[in-house]
């Protein structure tokens, strides 16, 4: 038994009035009585909670990110730290490498919050052609990657459902969606999940203006926006904003936008720097039994199991390592 956090605060104890007198009993030497042992008997078996998968799993259930492809964004209060979804959207992550090399963020700002929507980043000047920060050696354009062939691509399915795609899953850690028919996979625009700003023109999105979702999932945004990856550490940085009061939620005054300290690679940070983490793997048992503890809650809390899930709220876990054990485990793509 013990104690589970749920998410307004409280605690939930997880075991269950009988096994805690039964453990009372045995504690103090005694016997249990006949009705206890029936009891016990006519009981099913508990199913594990997730903290219960997580602490049973083994260390093949997890995986480091990709250092080339894991981005720290410094920001006053602290570090995000963003996984870019290489197999979804490879142009933009190789544009949006190029601009960090070249420190293209470092000093640019939020300039966007919009309750329940997104938290928007990159150039306050970019509306001013003698203003507007270089993109040096980056591309101003790229081709649109709103989705990708599904042929060939790792998914686990979930099978609850969902309204917007015919099939959605997991994707080598990301939440993702398909169409057998069409033959075509793409990201969805979960809690977490960042995508590149772009005009009416399917092809103006480069990566310099950057989103992350910080509500109830916009899924309607899917297949109409590249979305490059996911933050994986540092959420409450971005989701704790204050909220832009200007047209679609931009900051009105210069000094409301929280200010880019900067932007770097994690292969360019030294290893003592860096966020040691590690990301559990989607494409598991594990995984399955993960997903099957949050489909039916079976914590004394809940009354009534749901017996389904959607996709965005299938939590990702993320857990922190020691940086002498990232020397001896590769990271996985």
């Amino acid at each position: 038994g013990g104690r589970v956090e749920l998410a307004d605060g409280d605690e939930a104890d997880e075991t269950g009035a009988g096994e805690a007198e039964r453990v009372r009993l045995l504690a103090a030497g005694g016997v249990p009585s006949a009705s206890l042992v029936a009891q016990a008997a006519q009981e099913p078996a508990r199913k594990p909670t997730m903290q219960q998968v997580l602490d049973a799993s083994k260390p093949s259930d997890w995986r480091m990110p990709d250092p080339e492809n894991t981005l720290y964004m410094e920001l006053p209060g602290g570090r995000v730290v963003i996984e870019l979804a290489t197999q979804f959207a490879p142009l933009h992550a190789e544009n949006i490498r190029t601009l960090v090399r070249q420190k293209y963020f470092d000093g640019l700002a939020v300039l966007r919050v919009v309750d329940n929507f997104v938290t928007q980043w990159g150039d306050p000047e970019s509306e001013d052609p003698k203003k507007i920060r270089s993109l040096g050696k980056a591309k101003s354009t790229l081709a649109p990657e709103f989705s990708r062939p599904a042929k060939g691509l790792d998914f686990t399915r979930l099978t609850d459902g969902d309204v917007y795609a015919p099939e959605v899953g997991f994707s080598n850690g990301f939440p993702a969606a398909r169409d057998p028919k069409k033959g075509i996979a793409w990201l969805t625009h979960c809690y977490g999940m960042v995508g590149a700003g772009r005009g009416n023109e399917a092809d103006s999105g480069s990566g310099a203006e950057l989103y992350v979702v910080i509500g109830h999932a916009p899924r309607q945004l899917d297949l109409n926006i590249a979305t490059v990856g996911r933050v994986i550490q540092g959420m409450e940085l971005l989701a704790s904003l204050p909220r832009g009061g200007g047209a679609a939620g931009f900051y009105e005054k210069a000094e409301q936008r929280l200010p880019i300290r900067s932007v770097r690679l994690a292969a360019d940070v030294p290893l003592a720097e860096r966020s040691h983490l590690e990301l559990l793997r989607t494409d598991t048992p594990t995984f399955t039994a993960l997903v099957e503890s949050r489909r039916n809650r079976s914590d004394d809390w809940y009354l009534a199991p749901a017996g389904k899930i959607e996709l965005c709220n299938v939590p990702l876990p993320v857990r922190e390592r020691k940086a002498a054990e990232d020397t001896a485990k590769k990271p996985q793509t």
